[in-house]
């Protein structure tokens, strides 16, 4: 299944149109709840127990996104002490810090949690439920799929839904791969159809400041009255903690005080233009590491101290989006009536 280096060639079913127009110069008002100039969505990635590994069938160790990044960290048909602990640090002790970071402020965050991670580490799962945080969808393994067809990517992600489901005790509604292909936010959808679970949200992109619609090119032929839609909730790299690893020379965060800095600028131009949201990507090796942490844990009161901040899970957002803005085929959104 390791497809790394595998270029795509042209697959024209289920493939989105590019849009390089969005809303244009009037957004919409997102209107979010109780009058909140913004929603902010903290995301824990866990992917801990996923990655590469030979132990798990793979001919080789994880070299991405640990703090020695870089392909000449890779080792072929064998295992590597420094990676293979880097990530359990991320099980072991990093994931706790942040639950209790976030227990300390009350806030909820989504998990992008990768099914065999959270089959690893139940107790970390059933606690992150038990916190009021939000399970979705980063695949049943935290490989490239880029390469993988149709069939096999929608059965992996139902295998990842059910193993979720039973880890943590709730299926995902919404999911974000990461390392899917252009077909794969359809291909979520039509995983979750398949099984009869609902869906509400997909994150595959990083387009906007706000939610939007796209058609779903499976639901083309059907009439207009049935259609669902996708609801894209769009993710980032730029606040994401990977860049503490960055390889160097790279765009990479040289300390925890930019990395700080850099949040509360992004917040405040947010907070100014107001019926925006913010995606705060984190990873449980990364961000867990204490000196990080504590930078967290300043932006964290920072905006606290704000009025107007909707701290949310990407669940709560799409109940909220898909509420004020119902699908309208055709349309990214169109604020329901009355």
């Amino acid at each position: 299944m390791d497809t790394i280096g595998y270029v795509p060639g042209p697959m024209p079913k289920y493939e989105p149109e590019r849009d390089l127009l969005g809303y244009g110069e009037n957004p919409v008002d997102v209107e979010w709840p109780n009058g909140a100039k913004i929603a902010i969505s903290f995301i824990l990635n866990y992917e801990e127990g996923g990655e590469h590994n030979i132990l798990h069938g793979d001919d080789r160790s994880e070299a991405y996104i640990w703090e020695k990044s870089g392909a000449n960290t890779e080792v072929l048909n064998g295992r590597h002490l420094m990676s293979e602990s880097e990530f359990e640090y991320g099980s072991r002790s990093g994931c706790w810090r942040l639950i209790r970071l976030f227990k300390e402020f009350g806030w909820p965050m989504t998990l992008y949690a990768v099914g065999t991670a959270f089959q690893k580490n139940p107790e970390f799962a059933r606690a992150c439920v038990r916190d009021g945080h939000e399970i979705a969808n980063h695949g049943l393994r935290w490989v490239n799929w880029a390469g993988l067809d149709d069939k096999t990517q929608i059965e992996m992600i139902k295998q990842a839904i059910l193993t979720l489901e039973e880890a943590s005790g709730e299926a995902p509604v919404g999911a974000y791969i990461g390392r899917g292909n252009i077909k794969t936010p359809e291909l979520v959808k039509i995983a979750h159809e398949q099984l009869g679970y609902p869906f509400l949200w997909e994150s595959d992109c990083y387009n906007d400041d706000i939610p939007y619609w796209r058609d779903a090119e499976h639901e083309k032929d059907l009439p207009q009255e049935e259609k669902k839609g996708l609801l894209m909730i769009p993710y980032n790299y730029v606040n994401n903690d990977y860049k503490f690893v960055a390889s160097s020379p790279g765009p990479g965060f040289p300390g925890a005080f930019v990395y700080e800095d850099y949040l509360k600028n992004e917040f405040d131009q947010l907070y100014r233009e107001g019926g925006r949201m913010m995606n705060i990507p984190m990873h449980s090796r990364i961000l867990g590491k204490p000196g990080r942490a504590n930078a967290l844990r300043n932006f964290m009161k920072y905006i606290s101290e704000k009025e107007g901040v909707w701290v949310c899970n990407r669940r709560d957002i799409a109940l909220h989006f898909k509420k004020k803005f119902p699908y309208v085929p055709g349309k990214l959104a169109v604020k329901k009536l009355g």
